[in-house]
């Protein structure tokens, strides 16, 4: 089965979460000023919340950093409707991957959902460059609306 017939719009995703208690992911890589190039990646994970709802955690960050741009939990009602449209893959995660350098999370993620990607590096053997716990990157890096753009 290839990578797009396993994928689900977001009303499958979230009946597979609510009936297996594993999680959907979606990921939209984020280009950089030329357009070409991703810098980073948004990922939204669907995931049982409490009380046997839905909710979405959102993360987002540049590649090969250890700093976040974003690490939300979104309730059901607080999802936008943007997400709603995303194709979601059935996964499983665990909450200590959500602190990996995000093409990590994403590697994980993929793996869980047995999807084999031969022509993907291995972030996890890379050598890890961090940032001092205290930078977070701008929340224009991420595309919020209302966000002001990279260079003003």
């Amino acid at each position: 089965m290839t990578i797009a017939e396993r994928r689900l719009c977001f009303e499958e995703a979230v009946a597979y979460v609510q009936e297996s208690g594993q999680c959907a992911f979606a990921a939209v890589p984020v280009f950089g000023d030329d357009g070409e190039t991703a810098e980073g990646a948004r990922v939204f994970i669907v995931e049982r919340g409490a009380g046997g709802g839905i909710r979405i955690r959102f993360l987002a960050g540049p590649f090969f950093s250890a700093a976040l741009a974003a690490d939300e939990i979104l309730a059901g009602d607080e999802i936008p409707d943007r997400v709603r449209l995303l194709q979601f893959l059935p996964s499983t995660c665990r909450e200590e991957w959500c602190s990996d350098q995000i093409q990590v999370l994403i590697g994980k993620l993929m793996q869980a959902a047995q999807v084999l990607a031969p022509e993907m590096p291995d972030y996890l053997g890379m050598p890890a460059r961090a940032a001092a716990p205290e930078v977070a990157f701008p929340i224009s890096m991420i595309g919020r609306p209302g966000a002001p753009e990279k260079g003003r």
